[in-house]
């Protein structure tokens, strides 16, 4: 089976997640897509909202999608999530999976960077969907990169949670449960 992984804080998981996992999906040919909700970031600051409210976010976002399920991995492992060992795990339980991480091109910058780099990049194909909102990105010629073009939206989570706290409507920026569910939890106020 192939699979695509795409982790994130989901705070709030949005239309351009959703629209990048789409992207990759029918560009990679992958069966399933997976999102990750991170439980313990280690490359910025924690979440706003509990881990418990982003995974039943991704819940409600996937709901609809046959292709796509929320994973709860990373929430329930102790100490900080690196996607490394997220494919590992994978990797170990489904070995005979062919395993896609979905990363955005803000994101695929940071790559280098991340704990164990070259050992995520040698364990499965990186796919970049290019964002709408960013400097278009000379993707390296290496083995294991597939640059993904599609219909982008430029939304961020950043966008989504000031709209909130001032008050504005979030609606057709997140999946109409999401919003729901933001408003009855009181989340980003």
């Amino acid at each position: 089976m192939r699979v695509g992984v795409m982790g994130g804080t989901f705070d709030p998981i949005h239309f351009g997640h959703l629209r990048a996992a789409e992207s990759v999906r029918e560009a990679a040919g992958l069966d399933v897509v997976s999102f990750v909700p991170s439980g313990t970031p280690p490359h910025r600051t924690g979440p706003l909202s509990s881990a418990l409210d982003r995974y039943a976010m991704v819940c409600l976002a996937t709901q609809g999608h046959p292709g796509f399920l929320p994973s709860g991995v990373e929430l329930l492992r102790e100490g900080p999530s690196y996607t490394v060992d997220t494919i590992r795990g994978w990797k170990r339980e489904k070995p005979d999976d062919e395993v896609v991480l979905i990363v955005g091109s803000d994101t695929f910058r940071e790559m280098p960077g991340w704990h164990e780099a070259e050992a995520l990049f040698s364990l499965c194909t990186v796919a970049v969907a290019e964002r709408p909102d960013s400097v278009p990105l000379p993707l390296p010629k290496r083995t294991g990169v597939l640059p993904v073009e599609g219909a982008g939206l430029a939304i961020s989570a950043t966008d989504v949670r000031l709209r909130v706290r001032e008050g504005r409507s979030i609606r057709y920026l997140v999946p109409d449960a999401v919003a729901d569910y933001v408003t009855k939890r009181g989340l980003y106020r």
